[in-house]
Protein backbone atom coordinates (compact mmCIF):
# COMPACT_ATOMS: atom_id res chain seq x y z
CA UNK A 1 0.00 0.00 0.00
CA UNK A 2 1.27 3.39 -1.09
CA UNK A 3 0.88 6.20 1.39
CA UNK A 4 -1.43 8.09 -0.23
CA UNK A 5 -3.62 5.10 -0.37
CA UNK A 6 -3.38 4.88 3.70
CA UNK A 7 -4.24 8.79 3.67
CA UNK A 8 -6.89 8.56 2.16
CA UNK A 9 -8.27 5.82 3.97
CA UNK A 10 -7.44 7.81 7.22
CA UNK A 11 -9.55 10.60 5.84
CA UNK A 12 -12.47 8.69 5.03
CA UNK A 13 -12.54 7.05 7.98
CA UNK A 14 -12.05 10.74 9.64
CA UNK A 15 -14.71 11.97 7.86
CA UNK A 16 -17.25 9.40 9.35
CA UNK A 17 -17.04 10.29 12.82
CA UNK A 18 -17.41 14.16 11.93
CA UNK A 19 -21.23 13.53 13.45
CA UNK A 20 -20.05 11.59 16.32
CA UNK A 21 -17.73 14.27 17.55
CA UNK A 22 -20.06 17.22 16.96
CA UNK A 23 -22.84 15.23 19.17
CA UNK A 24 -19.48 14.99 21.62
CA UNK A 25 -19.29 18.47 21.51
CA UNK A 26 -22.65 19.19 22.07
CA UNK A 27 -22.49 16.72 25.21
CA UNK A 28 -19.32 18.45 26.35
CA UNK A 29 -20.56 21.84 26.43
CA UNK A 30 -24.21 21.58 27.78
CA UNK A 31 -21.82 19.34 30.85
CA UNK A 32 -19.81 22.25 30.99
CA UNK A 33 -22.42 24.80 31.23
CA UNK A 34 -24.54 22.07 33.86
CA UNK A 35 -21.46 22.46 36.03
CA UNK A 36 -20.64 25.55 36.28
CA UNK A 37 -24.50 26.73 36.98
CA UNK A 38 -24.53 24.21 40.10
CA UNK A 39 -21.35 25.96 40.98
CA UNK A 40 -21.93 29.56 41.19
CA UNK A 41 -25.14 28.31 42.91
CA UNK A 42 -23.49 26.39 45.55
CA UNK A 43 -21.33 29.54 45.81
CA UNK A 44 -24.41 31.98 46.25
CA UNK A 45 -25.31 29.42 48.93
CA UNK A 46 -22.28 29.31 50.74
CA UNK A 47 -21.59 32.86 50.64
CA UNK A 48 -25.92 33.78 51.49
CA UNK A 49 -25.23 31.21 54.60
CA UNK A 50 -21.84 33.07 55.80
CA UNK A 51 -23.61 36.29 55.76
CA UNK A 52 -26.22 35.24 57.79
CA UNK A 53 -24.15 34.11 60.19
CA UNK A 54 -21.59 37.19 60.22
CA UNK A 55 -23.35 40.15 58.96
CA UNK A 56 -20.37 42.13 59.98
CA UNK A 57 -18.26 40.56 56.92
CA UNK A 58 -21.08 40.27 54.49
CA UNK A 59 -18.75 42.64 52.02
CA UNK A 60 -15.50 41.10 52.15
CA UNK A 61 -17.92 37.86 51.98
CA UNK A 62 -19.94 39.12 48.51
CA UNK A 63 -16.51 40.37 47.27
CA UNK A 64 -14.91 36.92 47.14
CA UNK A 65 -18.08 35.10 46.12
CA UNK A 66 -18.45 37.80 43.04
CA UNK A 67 -14.69 36.58 42.48
CA UNK A 68 -14.93 32.97 42.61
CA UNK A 69 -18.49 32.95 40.76
CA UNK A 70 -16.52 35.20 37.91
CA UNK A 71 -13.76 32.24 37.88
CA UNK A 72 -15.96 29.73 37.55
CA UNK A 73 -17.55 31.33 34.61
CA UNK A 74 -14.58 31.84 33.02
CA UNK A 75 -13.22 28.28 33.28
CA UNK A 76 -17.32 27.49 31.94
CA UNK A 77 -17.06 29.40 28.92
CA UNK A 78 -13.30 28.52 28.10
CA UNK A 79 -14.69 24.90 28.11
CA UNK A 80 -17.85 25.92 25.67
CA UNK A 81 -15.68 27.68 23.44
CA UNK A 82 -13.14 24.47 23.04
CA UNK A 83 -16.38 22.57 22.32
CA UNK A 84 -17.82 24.67 19.71
CA UNK A 85 -14.51 25.02 17.99
CA UNK A 86 -14.50 20.96 18.07
CA UNK A 87 -18.11 21.06 16.77
CA UNK A 88 -17.41 23.83 13.73
CA UNK A 89 -13.84 22.43 12.73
Amino acid sequence: MSLLVVLQEVTKAATDLAPLAKLGAAIAASIAVIGAAMGISKIGASALESMARQPEAAGNIQTSMILAAAFVEGVSLFAVVVCLLVAVG
